[in-house]
């Protein structure tokens, strides 16, 4: 399966931004771009396409996805009703590695990716192991027994605290490992920092 291999910790340098926790403190010690050319040069003014490119790969790697993964997943959003932008950020949240990502079951999006590629969930009762699977109010994700009895899950509480919020779309029962998909979420569930009017003027050049 395809999956983005490159540094966390360097791509978010490059945006700028925290795409994963442990971004965190290497953007405070290390704010500019990696590369030779990272420290030098007055800083100018990007460009309107400059300003679209980097918030479309911000949450292109925030997410997890691969460049045609995301343009397809743009593409139908500009086909359905509402607003483009936010259409694409519903889908990615509904994604089964956000969800788990979300429900604070892994640390990381990267975390959660592969422990949905491990298998280690059942959808509806399911086994899967395909992260980009799309969820739908109703569905059930809920962790194998096999995999309940297993090193990471019994110390989840250090390896993943639970978050103080959990999103509204989703009813998470911590103890059982599970969750469930009570509404479609909202722009407000996304990342606030998020400019998804780039991203469509982006793909409708």
């Amino acid at each position: 399966m395809a999956r983005d291999t490159h540094s966390i910790v360097k791509m978010s340098r490059r945006e700028g931004y925290a795409l994963h926790p442990k971004a965190h403190k290497a953007l405070v010690k290390r704010p500019t771009a990696p590369g030779q050319h990272g420290n030098g040069g007055r800083p100018t003014k990007p460009s309107q396409y400059a300003m679209q490119l980097r918030e479309k790969q911000k949450v292109k790697r925030l997410y997890g996805l691969l460049e045609r993964q995301f343009s397809k997943l743009m593409k139908e959003a500009s086909r359905r009703q509402g607003q483009s932008g936010e259409t694409l950020l519903q889908m990615l949240e509904l994604r089964a590695d956000n969800a788990v990502y979300r429900a604070g079951f892994a640390p990381s999006r990267r975390a959660a990716r592969q422990l949905v590629t491990h298998g280690h969930f059942l959808l509806n009762g399911v086994r899967i192991d395909i992260p980009s699977i799309r969820l739908k109010v109703g569905d059930n994700l809920k962790a194998r027994d096999h995999s309940v009895s297993t090193e990471y899950f019994k110390q989840l509480d250090e390896v993943s605290p639970a978050p103080t919020t959990t999103p509204a779309w989703l009813n998470v029962n911590r103890k059982k490992l599970e969750l469930s998909v009570e509404s479609l979420p909202t722009r407000d569930d996304a990342e606030q920092d998020i400019n998804e009017q780039l991203i469509v003027e982006y793909y409708s050049r």
